[in-house]
């Protein structure tokens, strides 16, 4: 079991969404400290100030797209708030609902950066102190579109569908060394934080961001290897087992999940 109470935790893109909700839930359940790293300087500023009144917290302006950046910032924050003891890699962005022949390449490069290649370069630096110690969590934030092909969001389904891939590797590799590090990938469906502002969901039920929150940190603590809400991954691999393509595809359109960003609008800043 990882317990959150007295641990040292790093939420990347902490300074708002789910990652601030995190923030604030990990000090009222005894976090030792919470370190957020944001790339938007007031938004830090108005986080610490809320989540003070929680517990000790640190924020740092940090691009998780530089890998320079990052390095530095993880050295700086070992120096300044000691030892990391959970890293949640919440970091993320959508650019658009555009088709993929719309893309431009600034847009691609970007989404690629922040939702698939960061998670890795900042465990990069968190896993070998974790590793000299033999104990630690990474939960990397993935999203239900990393398991299901959806229109209209193709690259940022592509940066996901590279987390899982990755993140669970990475848990296989810690789980065959028989480490007490542990891997928790986490899938939901879209989220009411203001990132997929004007999705419309027929049938299935957008998340609340308090609710997601608190199911992410007891997954964590439960050492939970892979968490989708609100349909299991096991459910949808299931689907995508016995049902031809066709047939998933008539499901969805049925669920509505290939309309779903008709209206995106996402977040105005």
């Amino acid at each position: 079991m990882t317990k959150i109470k007295g641990r040292t935790i790093l939420i990347t893109g902490g300074a708002s969404g789910i990652g601030r909700i995190m923030g604030r839930m990990a000090l009222q359940m005894g976090a030792k400290s919470v370190v957020i790293w944001d790339i938007n300087q007031e938004n830090i500023d108005a986080t610490e100030s809320e989540l003070n009144a929680f517990g000790k917290v640190k924020g740092y302006k940090v691009d998780v797209a530089n890998s320079v950046q990052v390095k530095e910032a993880f050295t700086t924050v070992t120096e300044e708030c000691g030892d990391v003891d959970i890293v949640i890699n919440s970091a993320g962005i959508i650019t658009s609902n555009k088709t993929f022949d719309q893309q431009t390449q600034q847009e691609i490069d970007r989404t690629m950066a922040i939702n698939a290649v960061a998670p890795m370069v900042v465990a990069l630096q968190a896993l070998p102190p974790m590793l000299e110690r033999n104990v630690g969590h990474i939960c990397n934030i993935a999203s239900a579109a990393g398991f299901i092909a959806n229109p209209k969001m193709s690259v940022y389904a592509a940066s996901k569908w590279a987390v899982i891939g990755w993140s669970d590797s990475l848990r296989v590799e810690l789980q065959e060394a028989k480490s007490n590090v542990h891997v928790t990938t986490i899938a939901p469906y879209y989220i009411n934080t203001g990132m997929f502002d004007g999705v419309r969901s027929r049938i299935i039920p957008i998340l609340k961001p308090e609710w997601v929150a608190k199911k992410i940190l007891k997954a964590i603590e439960k050492n939970k290897k892979i968490s989708s809400w609100p349909l299991g991954y096991h459910i949808i691999r299931t689907l995508q087992a016995i049902l031809p393509l066709r047939g998933l595809d008539l499901l969805c359109k049925v669920l509505g999940i290939y309309n779903a960003l008709d209206h995106f609008t996402g977040r105005k800043n």
